[in-house]
């Protein structure tokens, strides 16, 4: 697709196809803007998730860069928007903790600060009431044959897998067990 005279700068030199094996090489930014527009009509994402995007597709840095910044311009990329959206989204529906949404948006390229303003959304209350839904959840599918030190184990295990610290896990399991009268498999007078 070409750019009209004036819409869009030419493609820095080396792009288009290359001598070697004819793969194709870089690409216009507006190219860039419209693979970029097509990934985040599926969902939001990083500039960091963009730039790993566009590379793979072989569009060079510096087009790369424009696309992105132009995009940033115009609100459709913003990496703080995106860490209070995945952080909000993967702790209601995915009952990720803190720990495990920290290490997610590392992944996607968020930068620690900006990661650390959207983990602050979610307070110790959030976390603690999260973790207390899950535990009643699992609660329900554990055999009753299991007993109460194998169940505090599985659940705060569970907690831990989904980034909630063990300052938060145990607690939160005890008095869900306590609260579900839980005795397990074990049988009166065992203790």
């Amino acid at each position: 697709m070409a750019a009209g005279p004036g819409r869009e700068e030419p493609a820095p030199s080396g792009s288009g196809r290359a001598a070697q094996g004819g793969a194709p090489q870089g690409g216009t930014v507006e190219q860039a803007k419209e693979a970029c527009l097509r990934l985040l009509a599926v969902r939001a994402r990083s500039r960091a998730e963009l730039g790993q995007r566009l590379s793979a597709k072989g569009f060079d840095a510096e087009v790369t860069a424009v696309a992105i910044d132009r995009l940033a311009e115009v609100g459709l990329v913003d990496d703080a928007a995106f860490a209070e959206q995945w952080v909000q989204s993967r702790h209601t529906y995915s009952g990720k903790g803190r720990a495990a949404l920290a290490q997610e948006l590392r992944r996607k390229g968020v930068a620690p600060e900006t990661a650390a303003a959207a983990l602050d959304g979610i307070s110790g209350d959030d976390e603690q009431e999260r973790a207390a839904e899950l535990v009643r959840r699992k609660l329900r599918s554990l055999p009753a044959s299991v007993d109460r030190d194998t169940a505090l184990r599985r659940l705060a295990g569970m907690l831990a897998r989904r980034g909630y610290p063990a300052s938060v896990a145990f607690p939160v399991v005890r008095a869900e067990l306590d609260a579900a009268g839980y005795a397990g498999g074990s049988e009166p007078g065992d203790d």
